[in-house]
């Protein structure tokens, strides 16, 4: 009987998690006009789609990135497109001054803010760990420290609107993958962090929402250079990514998981039956073409 119960209940939380993660939901790009939204790691990319799909629902968009030149392009763009607005600020997000300089900006701009999404991520390669904790502090301060950062800096302007922060994460912060280590740790803190915070907003009463973007292999530039070689899935579009990520953070669902069959199968087989999981992927993996970096 012990055993049955083991394997029943989270076969049945999980099917219970599908249901709702996939109820129909009325999206409606009305939801977005003239609403104030900041976009991270909007140079290239996700971000950078997700500022086009923004700007041709007329929100008001603050991008930030670390390159100058391409955030320029992208603002050109936007506004044509028919952004309400469009400006940007360039920076690194391992910069304990920029989050607040951000956040300085919108209140300025707009005294408020709408929408918190949170793109950003630091380089890391997909390859064995080679003990480099440098390395591992530094990613975490990107991927991780700035969110925090971010979210927590002039939080009352997101209070006083309702607003929505939208995380953008992936499988990797959800389930032990290889060749990974640094940057699914930090993946895997945002999930600790932003579900905790999740259960005090509600227990304050706050109506701040908070979604969780658990995101597979999407076709951006810098994912297909670093795991093509291994991985040989074809990625999913990250214009269509992008839209899917906005849609959740409108509708301020609790998660998006994107592809959606691929992340949802993951995730229910590592529930039942981790081991098999992790089996599998490694399996799959062109572990050959990995290559080693030196200590």
């Amino acid at each position: 009987m012990g055993l049955l119960l083991k394997i029943l209940i989270p076969l049945l939380g999980a099917a219970l998690a599908f249901y709702f993660c996939s109820a129909p939901e009325n999206f409606n790009e009305e939801m977005l006009r003239g609403k104030r939204v900041i976009v991270t790691g909007a140079s290239s990319g996700i971000g950078e789609q997700m500022a086009y799909h923004l700007a041709r629902m007329e929100a008001h968009l603050l991008l930030t990135a670390r390159t100058e030149a391409k955030l320029q392009k992208v603002v050109e763009r936007c506004l044509e497109l028919g952004a309400a607005s469009a400006r940007y600020i360039s920076g690194s997000m391992d910069s304990p001054s920029l989050p607040r300089e951000v956040l300085r900006e919108a209140e300025n701009t707009w005294g408020g803010l709408d929408m918190l999404i949170l793109n950003h991520i630091g380089q890391s390669g997909f390859t064995y760990f080679s003990g480099d904790v440098g390395h591992v502090r530094k990613l975490m301060e990107i991927n991780f420290v700035s969110y925090v950062a971010l979210t927590t800096a002039r939080g009352s302007m997101l209070k006083e609107s309702e607003g929505s922060i939208v995380v953008v994460s992936s499988m990797a912060g959800r389930i032990a993958i290889p060749f990974t280590a640094p940057y699914s740790a930090t993946k895997f803190a945002l999930d600790g962090f932003f579900g905790s915070l999740r259960q005090e907003l509600i227990i304050d009463k706050v109506n701040v929402s908070i979604t969780l973007c658990i995101l597979g292999y999407i076709d951006t530039e810098s994912a297909v250079r670093a795991v093509s070689h291994v991985i040989p899935e074809t990625p999913a579009p990250k214009e269509e990514c992008a839209l899917e990520i906005i849609r959740a953070g409108a509708l301020r669902r609790r998660e998006l998981h994107y592809p959606p069959w691929a992340v949802r199968r993951s995730l229910l087989l590592h529930s039942i039956a981790p081991g098999l999981l992790d089996s599998l992927i490694r399996s799959s993996y062109r572990v050959e073409n990995v290559r080693r970096e030196q200590p």
